[in-house]
């Protein structure tokens, strides 16, 4: 076990893309094929010890955050760092990790990803390093069951690219439209075509699929008859892989090379572009594809990388490109591609499933490398997230296609399923549910997950509103009474933004004419003549007012809840929730109760002379002061045994709420915050949220 895993880590330091390195990570993938992790999982599962792909998940405790899987579970990366578990890697792991998305990692170089997969090996194989074993309450944290949680997109994409560069796919579309002697245009055995694709219809896996609408031919036979509108009749699917550029990419204007662009690939994904082939008739003379291609791309939400990949590296299907031969940017010597093998199910309404098509990813004639290397040749400008899509994977043989165009001949032929009907082309609440596995004997299983959408009727989403309903929306007239400085009022403008609660905004200034809270009109709304008040009425035209920080906090919980939301303060779920309830409470109550009291401007103002904690005389402002940095003294000891990336674990709560407007108060009395770094450390982590960043005093209306 000590070999392997100084092996590993003499793998951190080979040259990139070197031979010897090739040569070790096959000798690694083939000495670790029996190799188990700790965590239990069936021989067969897409994510075993040997792939570790990366991907961002959320669930009903945690935020977006960035994951490996191992078996049936995601692993929480921002939880191992700030355990300190990933504490030796050659990068801030904390900061790289605590964000909702992969691009921070993926900008890093292929070290870094290695250095990485290297330590989360020692972490979860069995025998090696025990710290994650052995601690029951990070190993609750960070393992949570892929059932429970949801996938998102593994990264902001940039840009999207779309080849089209499988040999056997482009010969069968061109038999079909030009016929045999003419079915692979004058340029495609010299350059891997390509169009730019649309990036914000990029999804995960299981995000349905409206059946796109547009123009249409309104005579298959007679294109001088013009167009008609409606939804699109010949939906299909395209089989693909996609693959994410990483690394510290060249400036614009630098061309990539063939030797340093399989360092630029940070991982590959299975990708379905899915397709309106009618609309696509229309429209494609003569730029190509535009609505028939823009209205939906699905991708797998666990980004494989090409280190896992390495025991499957195989020729391609074309065997050597000799006839022509690549110019010289793009001659590849270590042409080939990867034995993925790939499998398209189709279930229909009735629930029958059937596997439609079995394809490769050797089917490919321009291989990743040559695509990125083409991408960029003109000096254009990769980015790390951009996605470069395979274009569709088809195979010689007609169970090997990866297109229903092609499966079906163009609507000639017809796909029999399971249960006896047929399909030319999708029908509505059709799922189709792409897969991709590597196996060979003397290796673990690669698998990429599911890459799955459900047809919806074109139309589903007409009336729908862009944001989602209101979690305030049985009340109406929301009003908030605030001072930009006033700590109480910071945290309920917090809590309005954390929950995207639509109100209205008065201005009350505590100190102009001798305070605004202080007239009867107001006093009406809040009988102790302070900052904040929420006002509003309900479905009956009742007026309510709600006083108290912690209070109108509960209030919004509630409705969240009600609404199947998050909330600040942490849900009593079981024992680890209660406790985790109760730290966060302590921490608010420690500030409302102990601390911002006594920096109130009626006391500041009542207090004429007092005694520090040095027994000196000072004025309110003086003992405001002393009061503070005492109370701040406990609140860090109290707040450094429950903090992760936040004050009580890894996700936002009340507690966060209560510490960003104290720690800004403190400053303003003259306390040295450096004194207490847990504090600070918190409150840059939340300054970097919107809802933090939108409540923030100096970004009020009213601020002075």
């Amino acid at each position: 076990m000590a070999a392997k895993i100084t092996a590993g880590k003499a793998l951190r330091q080979l040259p990139l893309g070197s031979k010897d390195a090739s040569k070790l990570l096959r000798a690694l993938s083939s000495s670790a094929s029996q190799g188990r992790s700790w965590v239990d999982h069936p021989q067969d599962t897409d994510f075993p010890l040997q792939n570790l792909p990366f991907g961002v998940y959320s669930s009903s405790r945690n935020s977006a955050r960035c994951a490996t899987a191992i078996g049936d579970y995601a692993v929480d990366l921002s939880a191992l760092a700030n355990a300190g578990l990933l504490a030796n890697l050659p990068f801030d792991a904390r900061s790289v990790f605590q964000k909702p998305s992969l691009n921070a990692f993926m900008a890093l170089d292929r070290k870094a990803w290695r250095a990485t997969r290297a330590r989360l090996t020692e972490l979860l194989e069995a025998g090696s390093d025990s710290s994650l074993k052995q601690d029951e309450a990070l190993r609750k944290a960070a393992l949570r069951p892929l059932q429970e949680v949801t996938m998102h997109l593994p990264a902001e994409i940039g840009d999207y690219t779309d080849f089209y560069s499988s040999r056997e796919h482009a010969t069968n579309v061109g038999i079909m439209f030009r016929g045999a002697d003419n079915a692979l245009q004058p340029n495609w055995m010299h350059l891997p075509v390509g169009y730019h694709g649309r990036a914000s219809s990029v999804v995960v896996s299981g995000t349905p699929i409206v059946r796109p609408r547009g123009q249409l031919q309104a005579d298959n036979d007679d294109p001088d008859k013009g167009s008609v509108y409606g939804p699109s009749r010949l939906l299909d699917i395209e089989l693909e892989m996609g693959f994410f550029v990483g690394g510290p990419t060249p400036q614009l204007g630098r061309p990539i090379t063939m030797e340093e662009a399989e360092d630029l690939i940070f991982g590959v994904v299975v990708m379905n572009d899915w397709s309106a082939r009618d609309i696509q008739k229309w429209e494609y003379v003569p730029l190509g594809p535009f609505g028939a291609k823009n209205f939906g791309t699905t991708i797998s939400p666990w980004v494989v990388t090409l280190d896992a990949l390495e025991p499957f590296r195989c020729a391609t299907s074309a065997g050597k490109q000799d006839n022509p031969v690549p110019l010289d940017y793009l001659k590849d010597p270590a042409y080939g591609s990867y034995d993925v093998q790939l499998e398209v199910d189709l279930t229909n309404k009735e629930g029958a499933t059937t596997t439609i098509s079995k394809s490769n990813f050797r089917n490919m004639y321009w291989n990743m490398k040559q695509q990125l290397v083409h991408h960029a040749v003109t000096g254009c400008n990769m980015r790390p997230g951009d996605l470069l899509g395979s274009g569709t994977i088809s195979g010689q043989d007609q169970g090997s296609y990866g297109s229903m165009l092609e499966l079906t001949w163009r609507g000639r032929d017809e796909i029999k399923l399971t249960d006896g009907s047929i399909r030319k082309f999708l029908q509505d609440e059709d799922t189709i549910n792409l897969r991709g596995f590597c196996t060979s004997d003397g290796n673990a299983r690669i698998g990429f997950g599911d890459c799955s959408g459900k047809i919806l009727p074109a139309g589903a989403y007409d009336g729908v509103k862009a944001e989602p309903e209101s979690i305030a929306k049985d009340f109406s007239k929301m009003t908030l009474y605030t001072y930009w400085r006033s700590g109480a009022s910071w945290r309920v403008r917090t809590a309005l933004a954390f929950h995207g609660v639509q109100h209205e905004q008065k201005f009350t200034h505590l100190l102009k004419d001798g305070g605004a809270q202080k007239t009867e009109e107001y006093k009406k709304l809040n009988s102790m003549a302070q900052v904040p008040s929420l006002v509003f009425e309900d479905s009956e035209g009742k007026s309510h007012s709600i006083a108290q920080s912690v209070a109108i906090i509960d209030f919004l919980d509630g409705l969240a809840t009600s609404a199947g939301r998050p909330t600040l303060i942490p849900p009593a779920d079981g024992p680890a929730g209660a406790v985790r309830r109760a730290q966060a409470l302590q921490i608010t109550e420690l500030i409302n109760s102990g601390i911002q009291p006594l920096h109130n401007l009626a006391n500041m103002v009542a207090i004429k002379s007092a005694k520090d904690s040095s027994g000196a005389e000072v004025d309110g402002k003086g003992f405001a002061t002393d009061r503070t940095k005492t109370g701040l003294e406990a609140l860090e000891k109290l707040v450094s045994q429950t903090a992760g990336t936040f004050a009580v674990g890894n996700e936002v709560t009340i507690a966060d709420v209560y510490i960003v407007p104290q720690v800004y108060s403190a400053r303003r009395f003259g306390v040295d915050m450096e004194a207490f770094p847990t504090l600070l450390r918190i409150e840059k982590a939340c300054s970097e949220l919107p809802f933090f960043k939108a409540a923030h005093a100096e970004n009020q209306p009213d601020s002075e």
